[in-house]
């Protein structure tokens, strides 16, 4: 029988909007983790491609979620914690950032198109433009073996859920 394993990252993935950093930095203060945002990876073509509104190929996503999957793996060799936020919108991209290894706890932030295009509108300075919200929605594989949060329930009650999630597994894992 192998040794129960406990959570060492949590990784908030979903589209454009729903809340990956300001829900995951919430998390990681009340975890006293490191928060990680996968958006500060992106090589400059990246992100000026988006900001001129065009959506990111595999191509051009594959060299940045090397790169992430790369921070996770050192994160987890270290035995060290985080909370990363990192769109992920299709299995094959979670798969390179670890996601199968039991201590990774994948959260799936989701929200109705209708609040999700509400709060792009009004979000300034990023490079993301709310016009790209169809091509993340369409892009998006939802994960099925992830903890699904709603994300219109706001962000305490959705750093709550997390919070939940993990006492439960390391409860499980007897960590606690």
């Amino acid at each position: 029988m192998s040794e129960p394993v406990s959570v060492q990252i949590v990784l908030l993935m979903g589209v454009s909007g729903v809340g990956k950093s300001t829900i995951g930095r919430a998390l990681a203060a009340d975890r006293g983790w490191p928060f990680y945002d996968a958006d500060d990876y992106h090589p400059p073509h990246n992100i000026r491609q988006m900001a001129a509104g065009i959506p990111l190929t595999d191509a051009d996503r594959e060299p940045w979620l090397a790169t992430i999957g790369q921070h996770i793996a050192a994160t987890l060799a270290a035995g060290q914690t985080a909370v990363w936020a990192c769109s992920a919108l299709r299995e094959q991209y979670r798969q390179q950032l670890h996601t199968a290894d039991p201590r990774v706890l994948l959260v799936y932030l989701h929200g109705s198109a209708v609040l999700l295009q509400a709060r792009l509108a009004g979000r300034t300075a990023h490079f993301m433009p709310p016009a790209l919200l169809e091509s993340q929605l369409q892009t998006l594989e939802p994960p099925p073996h992830a903890l699904a949060v709603d994300v219109a329930q706001g962000v305490a009650a959705c750093v709550a859920a997390v919070v939940r999630q993990l006492e439960q597994q390391n409860i499980q894992h007897g960590s606690l």
